[in-house]
């Protein structure tokens, strides 16, 4: 048995716009197949990091085993006992799987991009890399992810360099600028599908489980409840033994508060699948394609999206939701759900903002986003969504939609979200996007789009 990190690659990459995959950390674990089982739980539990393993056979390649997908199946009933001692190639066989192999000279660029466009379920394995001398070693999903993010903050400096430095060429630049914001759009949303794919599937089957037999615990604690209560009837005078027993238990709390207490868990349990809905809805990762959906159910779900930044707020922003009767209406829904996403974040970024410089006591149940929908007698759609924080001042209001520009500190905006956002609502729906602003009073968005939009 064979086990070995690159120690010297692990430290964070400098990283270029042209790096490869031979400039991350990687992992070079091998295992023969004839080992038992019990081997492969050792080396992961001694290696808390690693995302699998390379197994050979006679020093030849022959697959690997994820850690995530190794305690997946051994969480299974007797699967740790029946695999623990028998070799590794009995238990491989059971989860075999298409494994993505990429070269070691191959752009950490198009490298993401590959994997993002494998299936949701094997998103989140390691990537098997191929060095030019036929070895193999692997890269975790998520220092791909991070370089990524490296490069795209390189890309970004560049661009903002050349815009300094290249003002008679700013046509020419303004359009690589499209093309860049085209290209981050399609990669967010890649990333995001993925992600939410993940996230939403691993949640919603030990919720399922908790859900189906919560109802059961109801059930059995309110018969043995019952029982106890039938003995207190027959033999109202018990031992002192027994007395002792329920002082020390605290029995008449405990028949009180048990019930309470699961049904507290069966809330929180339905809580939960309603944010795992709610998370689907937002994507749309099954509609890439435009579709007729139902706009208010997007704006909901996002909503729920946003539920942690409003209660990082307290009870400060105040929620009106005046939706008309809509149609059905065609559109590209995971767009235009970014669109209201971009939107809202901007208000509520607003509205912290006025809540900073005002003393958030004489603003409490004042600060509020209004979301109003309404249908025109043109087949329109117009959703407009308001709030009352410290507005944009006019100087701005010209330059909201230009790619890169933004009002604010630097790490809190990249100036992208009403750019793209302007594109999907004007480009892609051949709508309208408007903004109007009065410093100090707040700020309003219109989105005008066509319930049913052109071939």
């Amino acid at each position: 048995m064979l086990a070995m990190h690159d120690v010297t690659n692990a430290n964070k990459p400098n990283l270029r716009l042209k790096s490869t995959l031979q400039e991350l950390p990687f992992w070079q674990v091998h295992i023969e197949i004839e080992r038992p089982g019990n081997d492969l739980a050792m080396l992961f539990k001694e290696e808390p990091l690693l995302p699998g393993i390379i197994l050979t056979n006679n020093q030849q390649y022959v697959g690997i085993i994820s850690r995530r997908k190794f305690f997946e199946y051994m969480s299974q009933t007797y699967s740790l006992a029946l695999f623990s001692i028998r070799p590794i190639k009995i238990l491989y066989k059971f989860f075999q799987q298409e494994v993505l192999t990429l070269s070691e000279d191959m752009l950490i660029v198009n490298a993401t991009q590959a994997t993002l466009q494998q299936p949701p379920e094997i998103a989140y394995e390691p990537i098997l890399v191929k060095t030019t001398s036929g070895k193999y070693k692997l890269v975790d999903f998520h220092q791909l992810l991070l370089a990524y993010s490296q490069i795209h903050a390189l890309t970004l400096i560049e661009l903002q360099q050349v815009e300094e430095q290249s003002r008679v060429a700013k046509a020419g630049f303004r359009d690589l600028q499209q093309n860049y914001t085209q290209l981050i759009q399609n990669e967010k949303m890649a990333a995001l599908g993925q992600l939410v794919a993940g996230i939403a599937h691993e949640i919603n089957n030990p919720v399922n489980f908790i859900s189906g037999n919560i109802v059961h615990a109801i059930e059995y604690s309110q018969n043995l409840l019952a029982l106890i209560r039938l003995y207190q009837q027959c033999y109202p005078e018990p031992k002192a033994e027994i007395q002792t027993a329920i002082a020390q238990i605290e029995l008449d709390f405990l028949s009180t508060d048990l019930p309470r207490l699961l049904t507290s868990m069966k809330v929180g349990t339905k809580r939960i699948k309603e944010i795992i809905l709610s998370l689907r809805n937002f994507s749309r990762l099954d509609e890439s394609d435009k579709k007729l959906v139902d706009i208010h159910e997007g704006i909901d779900s996002t909503l729920v999206i946003l539920q942690s930044r409003f209660d990082q707020l307290g009870e400060s922003i105040n929620i009106i939701k005046e939706y008309g009767d809509l149609p059905k209406v065609e559109c590209y829904a995971g767009l235009l759900n970014q669109v209201f996403m971009n939107i809202l974040v901007n208000a509520i970024d607003a509205i912290e903002e006025s809540l900073v410089i005002t003393h958030p006591s004489l603003v409490k149940d004042k600060a509020k986003i209004c979301i109003r929908t309404e249908l025109t007698d043109d087949k329109q759609v117009i959703i407009r969504i308001c709030d009352n924080g410290m507005g944009i001042p006019e100087s701005h209001q010209n330059r909201l939609f230009d790619p890169f520009f933004t009002t604010k500190p630097v790490g809190k905006g990249t100036g992208l979200g009403l750019s793209i956002s302007y594109q999907i609502v004007v480009e892609k729906h051949g709508g309208q996007l408007q903004c109007i602003s009065v410093l100090g009073e707040g700020t309003e968005f219109i989105i005008k789009i066509p319930v049913q939009m052109n071939s």
